[in-house]
């Protein structure tokens, strides 16, 4: 078989439930496209990290003007404004080396909407654990849509705001302070607020048993699985970001209301059990998040093994993970305690974030 295109190859980063099952079982097992596919995500980065390329032509690698130009762009997707789906502009942005340095994933998934009455919550985040699989597999892994419809229901709104009294107004939330910066980092940061997402999942049976004919096949949808619907909730959260010489920023603190999903009738252990069966998930990686605690507690952190390593480390007494990057670029320690879900990470050293992550007030 002929390698996928280049543009494959982006489609797989920028929209990967378009990108047909073939292609990714190649990509997957082909070290010539993996390199390629690695070559896309490092051009990817640059573009994202100032999210307008020509400005960027002009201005170089700016983190602070790659946000005024998201948040610019965040809100012209607005629904009032634009007929079409406005995920497709702001899930590529999400990539960008400023957005993972500061952990705008943890930024923008929370709990903070209370669910209806007629909902049962099944997951909470009380606390995080690494998952670490290799690039090609993550690669494999199903999209959502091959098993049914997402809905992006409410849209975050990223924006900077003028201080840290701002940002705790915008969300609700106390700003971490950092009394003491590390060596390298000077000057005061930037503040960022990002308001409430939530996505509404509908299972579809007819779509899983697709899925699992063109996969060798699988176990029955459980009963009652069909037409269920899952909502998953995000943010409020905030962060304060030191910008650095070029590229990711050299501290960035954020904290958010942690990750949560409500059902509408089917149980976390049915849901977990099932998903965990189907074709196309890696042994590994099941195998791994078959440890987890079965109340539907521990929140995955994917690690691409071979890029970065992860450890164990404790912020005043309560687990934290830390993750650094192999070439000791950067670091990060994100943890959850009291309701809340806090990331501190940047162009430091291990200990360096930990020490900083130890000292917030």
């Amino acid at each position: 078989m002929r390698h996928p295109t280049d543009g494959t190859l982006r489609r797989l980063l920028d929209e990967p439930a378009g990108v047909a099952d073939v292609d990714r079982e190649h990509i997957g097992s082909c070290a010539v496209c993996l390199a390629g596919l690695a070559a896309a995500r490092r051009d990817a980065a640059a573009a994202d990290s100032v999210l307008d390329p020509q400005v960027g032509a002009e201005v170089g690698t700016d983190v602070d003007a790659g946000w005024r130009r998201l948040s610019r762009a965040m809100a012209a997707d607005r629904p009032e404004r634009v007929a079409s789906p406005p995920r497709r502009r702001w899930r590529p942005a999400l990539r960008s080396p400023v957005v993972v340095a500061v952990g705008v994933v943890v930024l923008v998934a929370g709990a903070g909407a209370a669910a209806a009455a007629d909902w049962l919550q099944i997951f909470r985040t009380e606390q995080v654990a690494p998952v670490t699989a290799s690039e090609a597999d993550l690669v494999k892994l199903p999209d959502l849509t091959a098993f049914g419809s997402v809905e992006v229901t409410q849209q975050p709104d990223v924006h900077q705001v003028s201080d840290a009294a701002s940002a705790a107004d915008a969300t609700g939330m106390t700003a971490p302070r950092v009394d003491t910066l590390p060596p390298g980092v000077s000057g005061e940061p930037t503040y960022y607020a990002g308001g409430p997402m939530s996505a509404l999942f509908t299972f579809s049976a007819a779509k899983a048993a697709a899925f699992e004919t063109e996969n060798g096949g699988g176990p029955p949808p459980p009963a009652g699985l069909d037409g269920s619907q899952f909502r998953l909730t995000a943010g409020p959260g905030l962060a304060a970001v030191w910008s650095g010489s070029q590229g990711p920023p050299a501290l960035a603190v954020a904290r958010a209301v942690p990750p949560a999903v409500y059902s509408s009738g089917v149980p976390f252990e049915t849901v977990r059990d099932y998903l965990l069966s189907l074709p196309g998930l890696p042994d590994d990686v099941a195998t791994q998040l078959k440890g987890f605690a079965a109340d539907g507690t521990t929140l995955p952190l994917f690690l691409i093994a071979g890029k970065v390593s992860s450890s164990t480390a404790d912020v005043n007494g309560v687990p934290a993970t830390v993750v650094t990057s192999v070439d000791g670029a950067m670091a990060g320690v994100v943890w959850v305690d009291d309701g809340a879900v806090t990331a501190v990470a940047g162009s430091l050293t291990a200990d360096e974030v930990l020490s900083v992550a130890r000292g917030l007030r």
